[in-house]
């Protein structure tokens, strides 16, 4: 294993004259084709736990939603077509010759998400479910078996890489906080009008921020367009209200700028979420693994929400990258800026990556020896801590699609 640390000059990327951040809320189509596989996953890993004792090989990365069709009016409209939602990957099926019910799984797992976390969405009539999980490749299942140099440390099913960066720029704080706030119970209750279909753009150009929100509005809580109009600036002083909590910059907010209520286009909907008519969603294509979606940082395409947190380093290794980072800043005062990118070699024992790189921006004190040797002791500390993700997975002490990546309790 190589461990590279380059200190670099130059600015963060919160300093740079422009800046660009997105989030796709809760109730986005690709944010709930991720929270699905996700849930999957977590619960299949329960399921294993229980039937065998130990989790068995599953990815099931792979979900799929396709956008049904509605009559959305002002008072309550309908859906017509429900919301397709397919589940795919790989998994065990049985245990020792018994079936095992995981398309009863499958759609016990989907439905109890969309009944908990989409208020106007019927969990029951809206959605079909159906399953396309399959068995592992015989080499994918040695594969997780297989422990690394007799160590009992598993071996990696994949080669891959992950990458985080550490701290949040204030922007990519602000835009996590309007979207949190946006979708947050309080909300929900103060303002029952506004859905969790949400995805918050921010544009900064040297010290200005422009937002632009788009945010899912329910019929039946809206009598006419001047109802619509009045919840569009509640969601615009929430927004404000919680951006505010982030910044003093000047800051101008948008929300569905698409609209021309004059001739009746709105982004109205019966559930809360544009899945209902239009816009499929899949996984792997939202929010990376903080939370955020981030142009102006270094990204990888690696869908993280459903693999095993076993040995899939695809899941792994994006984690560790942004722990690694936030350790980094969070101990070393002089570290401004942290980032860091991990590759896999399959096969190979999962603390092992064939490469790490950190790259920092600091500030100059001490030497570049001493500040690579406090930065190697925080890898080889994480790297320890690998085979151990999973019970922190179960658990939700690590957590997809929120920052920090570690949970503080």
């Amino acid at each position: 294993m190589a461990i590279v640390v380059n200190r670099e000059s130059g600015s963060c990327p919160g300093e740079a004259e422009v800046e660009i951040v997105e989030r796709k809320g809760l109730g986005h189509p690709d944010s709930i084709c991720d929270a699905l596989a996700e849930e999957f996953g977590r619960a299949l890993c329960l399921l294993y736990l229980e039937r065998a004792g130990s989790v068995l090989h599953h990815n099931v990365d792979k979900a799929l939603l396709v956008a049904g069709t509605s009559a959305a009016k002002f008072g309550g409209g309908r859906v017509m077509t429900p919301v397709q939602i397919i589940l795919a990957g790989q998994a065990a099926l049985e245990i020792d010759g018994h079936s095992l019910e995981v398309p009863e799984l499958a759609d016990d797992v989907v439905r109890k998400w969309l009944a908990e976390n989409l208020h106007a969405f019927d969990s029951k009539r809206d959605a079909l479910v159906s399953s396309a999980v399959r068995p592992g490749s015989v080499e994918l299942v040695d594969l997780f078996d297989r422990k690394g140099k007799g160590r009992g440390v598993p071996t990696a099913n994949d080669t891959s890489c992950g990458v985080g960066f550490a701290p949040l720029s204030e922007v990519e704080r602000l835009v996590l906080a309007i979207e949190n706030r946006l979708n947050s119970k309080t909300t929900r209750v103060s303002d029952p009008a506004l859905g969790e279909d949400i995805k918050v753009m921010a544009i900064r150009r040297k010290d200005a921020i422009h937002v632009i929100i788009s945010c899912a509005m329910i019929d039946s809580a809206l009598r006419d367009s001047a109802d619509y109009i009045t919840a569009k600036e509640r969601a615009a002083e929430i927004a404000l209200e919680a951006a505010s909590q982030v910044t003093t910059r000047p800051l101008t907010i948008e929300v569905n700028a698409g609209d021309d209520v004059s001739s009746g286009r709105m982004f109205l909907t019966v559930t809360g979420t544009s899945a209902e008519c239009g816009d499929d969603g899949q996984a792997g294509r939202g929010n990376r693994v903080n939370g955020l979606i981030t142009p102006c940082r270094p990204m990888t395409i690696e869908s993280v929400a459903g693999k095993n947190p076993i040995t899939h380093v695809g899941k792994l290794y994006n984690f560790a990258a942004g722990l690694i980072a936030e350790k980094i800043v969070g101990t070393i005062p002089e570290v401004r800026n942290a980032e860091c990118r991990i590759v896999s070699a399959i096969g190979c024992p999962i603390d092992e990556p064939e490469i790490l790189e950190v790259r920092l921006v600091a500030d100059p004190v001490g030497n570049h020896s001493s500040l690579s040797q406090e930065v190697e002791k925080i890898v080889a500390q994480e790297l320890r801590e690998l085979p151990d993700y999973s019970g922190q997975l179960l658990r939700g002490i690590l957590g997809i699609d929120r920052w920090p990546l570690r949970s503080r309790r």
